[in-house]
């Protein structure tokens, strides 16, 4: 309660910390600007895994301007902990490298599956005498057309792949 003579400041409630701890929370608790009474599972994850001494142990021996990241870290390895106790936040660091290697495989795929529809595309227009940008007849251009009666086959063999890789132009080029 609060004294009408001014002795004493009105209590704060006490931190998510305290209140877990059964404490009074003191003026310069070094749990409440971290684990607010408002996110008391917060706190109550923490103290399973790593325990209240220890974070406040951790908390005391790092830089104020530290702490905030430090807490968010235990929260986080807290939180990973108790849903797998065996690999903690390893197990997502493992699933998230995992993605980025099918992500990087499936993107070197679509990257080959460009060059080779590129170098098709440029062997269709060597074989059909055109060239890129150009345009053939009345409308149309290069893309789909087809070779007229006694023009030389699109698919040669090597022969063909050999003059396609022998052009000048880069396989990467954008076509304006």
């Amino acid at each position: 309660m609060k004294e009408v003579s001014g002795k004493k400041p009105a209590s704060t409630p006490p931190c998510a910390a305290c209140k877990l701890l059964r404490r009074r929370c003191a003026y310069d608790c070094i749990f409440a600007p971290y684990f607010p009474a408002e996110e008391p599972q917060k706190f109550a994850n923490v103290h399973k895994v790593f325990g209240a001494s220890n974070v406040s142990k951790m908390l005391q021996e790092l830089a104020e301007h530290h702490r905030s990241d430090a807490v968010s870290s235990m929260v986080y390895e807290a939180n990973a902990r108790l849903r797998d106790p065996v690999y903690g936040c390893v197990a997502a660091i493992s699933t998230l490298q995992h993605q980025v290697e099918v992500l990087q495989a499936q993107l070197a795929i679509a990257q080959a599956e460009m060059v080779r529809l590129r170098l098709w595309h440029k062997i269709f227009l060597a074989a059909t005498g055109e060239t890129v940008g150009s345009t053939s007849g009345g409308g149309g251009g290069g893309v789909g057309a087809t070779t007229s009666p006694g023009s030389k086959p699109i698919f040669s063999g090597d022969a063909v792949m050999d003059q396609a890789l022998a052009m000048d132009e880069p396989l990467w080029a954008h076509d304006s």
